[in-house]
């Protein structure tokens, strides 16, 4: 889920860099300093859009910059539990296939793909035995987060299903909401 969130924090803006506008420099210190941060209780954040409020500087002996406290706004990402997902596959391998959603990738283990025995394909795809369905990089899905760990920062990890109705493939979605119409009509 995206999330618009107001955040405090120290900012440090060294002397060669307090010319200009105070609030631009800080919004520009922000960006680069959480650039690539990840916390279990935010997720991660993508983007700072504001600076809300900047207290007084504080010179620390011996540093030379001036610390800012703020207080900002930022566009985060954080996955949770049972959330529905719109996706990419970006990669198969022969264990699942792993989706793109939004600033990270989940992994939908083989098991977790369709409801159908399922195998690999040397041609790079997963393919159902029974339904003849098959999950190839470039397919746009729509699943279900099922697991989220935080244990390592720098690389979260999200686990993934489609074995639910109304999940998977959006082609094989079309597929089903064709065949209900047409059953209705009969």
């Amino acid at each position: 889920m995206f999330y618009e969130l107001e955040i405090g924090g120290y900012v440090r803006v060294p002397p060669d860099a307090l010319e200009g506008d105070i609030k631009e420099i800080i919004l520009n210190k922000l960006n680069s300093q959480y650039g690539d941060f990840v916390s279990s209780d935010i997720g991660t954040i993508l983007h700072i859009i504001d600076v809300v409020e900047i207290g007084e500087g504080i010179i620390i002996p011996g540093d030379g910059a001036a610390y800012y406290e703020t207080k900002f706004k930022a566009i985060t990402f954080k996955p949770e539990l049972q959330e529905i997902v719109l996706g990419k596959v970006t990669e198969i391998t022969d264990f699942g296939a792993f989706m793109e959603i939004g600033p990270i990738d989940g992994m939908i283990h083989i098991s977790q793909t369709m409801d159908d025995f399922v195998s690999f394909n040397k041609s790079g795809s997963l393919t159902g035995k029974e339904t003849k369905r098959s999950l190839k990089p470039r397919d746009k899905c729509r699943a279900r987060i099922i697991a989220v760990s935080y244990k390592d920062l720098a690389s979260q990890k999200i686990g993934l299903t489609m074995r639910q109705p109304w999940l998977g493939n959006l082609t094989w979605i079309e597929e089903d909401l064709k065949k209900i119409k047409k059953e209705k009509k009969e």
